[in-house]
């Protein structure tokens, strides 16, 4: 008998048929926006020159937003494309990764990855943003002196 999570994945799809629950999520934040500021599935659909149709089967998740079309929608919409993301539940998540996805997660403690994580790159986008260059470099010195 072979088990739901070692049946191959149709695109977009779990192993048993579903919309994928992150799909599920983002069609449901673009629902979410698109009512909040009063455009209809056909203003939408028009700004992204697609069928009102399309617009409905990815807000209901039955269709996953590619990366490019889930830019011209946050651009239309007004938001950034990580909004689509934001509330996503863990239980989502988990439910969406594949096996292969897990191990990576799991790759990024090391620390050559700890680079990629949106607090380091938060850190320093606030580093450059100090326009004092006596300052920038001492807080550095404090910075490498706190390391121990």
């Amino acid at each position: 008998m072979t088990s739901a999570s070692s049946l191959p994945r149709r695109r977009g799809k779990l192993p048993d048929g579903k919309p994928d629950p992150v799909d599920t999520h983002v069609g449901l934040r673009l629902r979410l926006r698109r009512t909040l500021i009063g455009m209809s599935q056909e203003q939408l659909a028009a700004a992204l020159g697609i069928t009102f149709q399309q617009v409905q089967k990815y807000e209901r998740g039955a269709n996953r937003i590619s990366a490019s079309r889930l830019y011209q929608a946050s651009r239309a919409l007004g938001v950034p494309v990580a909004w689509f993301f934001e509330d996503l539940s863990e239980e989502a998540a988990a439910a969406s990764a594949t096996p292969e996805v897990v191990a990576g997660e799991k790759d990024a403690s090391d620390p050559d990855r700890r680079l990629l994580r949106r607090e380091t790159l938060e850190l320093v986008r606030a580093y450059y943003g100090i326009t004092d260059m006596r300052l920038r470099r001492r807080l550095y010195e404090m910075a490498k002196a706190m390391r121990g």
